[in-house]
C-alpha cells in the first residue's frame, strides 16, 4: 500500500524568517531600491535649456531653446521606465522566495513598489534641486545693456503637480509588479504556490 509522505529537503536559508518579517524584507527592500532609482534617474533626466529675456518694455519673458521643453516630458517618463523596470525584477525575485509565496508577500510587494517610486520621487527631486537650483525668473541678471539671460531647468519628476499625475507615477510600477506577481501565480497550478515541498508515495 502506498502512502503519501512529504520529502524531506534541505531547508532553505529564508524558512526560519516569518511571513510577517518576510514581508517587511520586501517592502524595505523596496523602498531603498526605490532611492537607488531615484539617484540614477537624477544622473540620466536631462535638464531642459532655456532662456529669460527682458524686452523693450521692461517686462521679463521666458521660453525653451528649441525642442528642450520636450526634456519636460522625458524626464518623467524615464522616471516611470526605471521604476517598472524595478518592479517588474523586484516582483520575480519575490516569487524566488518559494517558502512565503503568498497574499501577504503579494501586498507587501505592491505597497513596497509604491514606497520605492516615492522614494525615487524624492530623492530625484531633492537631488536635481539641489543641482540646478529653481528657475531664475526673477533673479536673471537682466538688464538693458544684457537683455537674455541662459538657464538650465531642473527635470521634473511628475508629468504635472495635479492629484491624478503624481497617483500615475507611484501607483503605476505597483501595478506591474502585482501584474507580474500574479501571472507567474496563475501559472503555478499547485494551491499552494509551490511554496510546499512536493509529495512523494511511499510503501507502508
Amino acid at each position: 500500500m502506498l502512502a503519501a509522505r512529504p520529502r524531506r529537503l534541505p531547508r532553505p536559508g529564508g524558512a526560519a524568517m516569518t511571513r510577517q518579517r518576510a514581508a517587511i524584507t520586501v517592502f524595505v527592500g523596496l523602498t531603498l531600491a526605490g532611492a537607488v532609482v531615484g539617484v540614477v534617474w537624477s544622473l540620466l533626466a536631462p535638464s531642459a535649456h532655456g532662456v529669460i529675456a527682458l524686452t523693450r518694455s521692461g517686462q521679463r519673458v521666458q521660453t525653451y531653446l528649441g525642442s528642450e521643453s520636450d526634456h519636460l516630458f522625458v524626464a518623467p517618463a524615464l522616471l516611470i521606465g526605471l521604476l517598472t523596470s524595478m518592479a517588474i525584477v523586484a516582483a520575480v525575485l519575490v516569487w524566488q522566495w518559494r517558502i512565503h509565496r503568498g497574499p501577504l508577500l503579494a501586498t507587501a510587494l505592491w505597497v513596497g513598489s509604491s514606497a520605492g517610486a516615492g522614494a525615487a520621487a524624492g530623492v530625484g527631486a531633492v537631488l536635481v534641486r539641489w543641482h540646478y537650483g529653481p528657475v531664475p525668473f526673477d533673479t536673471a541678471p537682466v538688464s538693458p545693456e544684457h537683455r537674455i539671460f541662459y538657464y538650465s531647468e531642473a527635470p521634473p519628476v511628475f508629468f504635472a503637480h495635479g492629484p491624478l499625475q503624481i497617483a500615475t507615477t507611484l501607483l503605476f510600477p505597483a501595478a506591474i509588479a502585482a501584474l507580474t506577481y500574479a501571472l507567474m501565480a496563475v501559472a503555478i497550478p499547485r494551491d499552494d504556490l509551490g511554496a510546499l515541498p512536493p509529495l512523494e508515495r511511499a510503501a507502508v
